[in-house]
């Protein structure tokens, strides 16, 4: 009897760590997927020479120890107005190594990102769909973002790491979750069109200098920041499939994903990719590049 009811207690505990482990600060449950690292799990790795630690943020301020800080636009074409026709874009695959080649991002190393989540624009998720189309194999964020590593014990330094440059070598940009105004254009109504941005903006609210207000033909609204509980913490992968589902999406649709440069809407279409959406195409350029050519609602 008394070994039945210790096999019970057992149980009962494994059950438990099992819950808090899949769990968030505030208990809710967490999201899993393979571009998904806890702040419990990172904290681990900070320190460790194969593991490079990038600030999506950008900037000087304060981040996390050994960290790099890195503004999404030294990845892009971002040297010409934001409403011209290839801003915002990858650039060519030699442009794109021999900048992360000087920054000393090596495809060798396991990556980690992190940025502010519902409180910012996406910008790990931007990274890591950049890096993700040039070829980089481990590759991930924080859920939760730089509060969640500081929660979890992380240090803080005053000045962000500087690293030695790498050899970089891209193949190809792989262009699987990649598409542009030209290919968007032609083959419009191939494509299921989600808009990432918050409502007043796809109502008609110019607030990032886009040539006009409104959104993409028959776009669907589902902003960014829905894909978040309040604490900054991804919702589960439960919540955000009934999202989609919720919104008219298909997992066999062909969806394209957009937003005002295709920051917030590169996060958008990762986190659709890890709940089963497998062909969606992040709008390099994004609505910028189309209100200054094409027609809007």
């Amino acid at each position: 009897m008394r070994n039945k009811f210790l096999i019970i207690v057992l149980a009962a505990l494994m059950l438990f760590v099992a819950c808090k482990t899949n769990s968030t600060n505030n208990g809710e449950k967490a999201f899993t997927g393979e571009y998904i690292i806890s702040a419990k799990d990172a904290v681990k790795k900070i320190g460790d020479k194969n593991t490079i630690f990038i600030d999506a943020r950008g900037g000087d301020d304060k981040t996390i120890e050994g960290a790099i800080s890195l503004a999404w636009p030294a990845l892009a074409i971002s040297d010409i107005a934001n409403n011209e026709p290839g801003w915002g874009i990858i650039p060519s695959r030699e442009d794109l190594a021999a900048r992360l080649s000087s920054l000393g991002i090596d495809k060798d190393k396991d990556i980690i990102l992190f940025s502010t989540t519902s409180q910012g624009w996406g910008e790990d998720g931007r990274i890591l769909w950049e890096l993700e189309a040039a070829g980089y194999d481990d590759v991930k964020m924080v859920d939760g973002g730089v509060n969640a590593l500081i929660a979890s014990g992380a240090k803080m330094e005053s000045d962000p790491t500087t690293l030695a440059p790498a050899e970089v070598d891209i193949d190809e940009i792989d262009r699987d979750h990649v598409i542009n105004t030209d290919e968007l254009t032609r083959d419009y109504t191939k494509y299921v069109v989600v808009d990432s941005r918050e409502k007043n903006e796809y109502d008609g609210a110019v607030l990032y200098g886009e040539t006009k207000g409104g959104h993409l033909p028959g776009a669907i609204n589902i902003p960014f920041t829905s894909l978040f509980n309040s604490d900054g913490y991804l919702k589960s992968n439960d919540e955000l499939k009934k999202l989609f589902k919720d919104a008219g999406l298909k997992e066999d649709q062909d969806i394209v994903t957009y937003c005002t440069g295709g920051i917030r809407s590169g996060y958008m279409q990762l986190v659709m990719d890890m709940c089963g959406y497998d062909d969606v195409k992040n709008y390099e350029g994004s609505y910028y590049s189309w209100s200054a050519v094409n027609d809007v609602e």
